[in-house]
């Protein structure tokens, strides 16, 4: 029998290779895990919900942030890649209330709310572990989970320590998004989609 050894990497060697590869890459508490490219209709649905969040709020005290940019869920000393974020005024930056010196402006902590479009292969991470680290984040309320190959699209909306589930499946429906005061229509999510 072999066993391997599993290096263990410091946030900032991480910060130092995630600096300068050309693959976004996550840090899980010491493990870099490298992201893996989404289909066209991930990225297309992905683009649809990030280009109607920015829409609609504008003009707004809101902002939509695409995948571009690193979620900190500083319990779990995890960096993570949403598919796309708002933020209620301005973004708390990773290390901020140590100073200007250590503070992070490409790891965020503050959404609101986090979209994920679902793929076979994180499906199941995204359901279970990825929510629970998700929901230590004080500011996080509201969780969009996408479906790409159906139309299906499940909400979970967060009232004082409660999380409601509802879930859509039409082209004909909206999903009301209470902490943002709009509604996003399920066609436009699922716009140039076809199944």
């Amino acid at each position: 029998m072999v066993s391997t050894i599993q290096r263990r990497y410091s946030l900032d060697e991480y910060r130092a290779i995630a600096d300068t590869s050309e693959e976004k890459c996550e840090y899980h508490d010491g493990e870099i895990i490298a992201t893996t490219g989404g289909t066209v209709t991930n990225s297309r649905i992905g683009g649809n919900v990030f280009a109607l969040l920015k829409f609609l709020l504008r003009d707004t005290n809101f902002e939509a942030i695409n995948n571009d940019l690193r979620l900190w869920i500083p319990d779990y000393r995890r960096g993570v890649y949403p598919d796309a974020m708002v933020f209620s005024g301005a973004l708390q930056f990773n290390g901020e209330s140590q100073g200007d010196a250590s503070r992070r402006e490409d790891e965020v902590l503050n959404p609101l709310l986090i979209v994920e479009v679902l793929s076979p292969s994180t499906e199941e991470y995204d359901r279970t572990d990825k929510f629970r680290m998700y929901r230590s984040i004080p500011s996080f309320c509201e969780y969009l989970l996408i479906r790409q190959n159906k139309v299906f699209v499940e909400h979970y909306s967060r009232q004082a320590q409660v999380w409601t589930y509802s879930d859509f499946d039409g082209l004909d429906q909206s999903i009301l998004l209470e902490s943002l005061n709009i509604e996003l229509a399920i066609a436009e999510i699922y716009r140039g989609i076809e199944f």
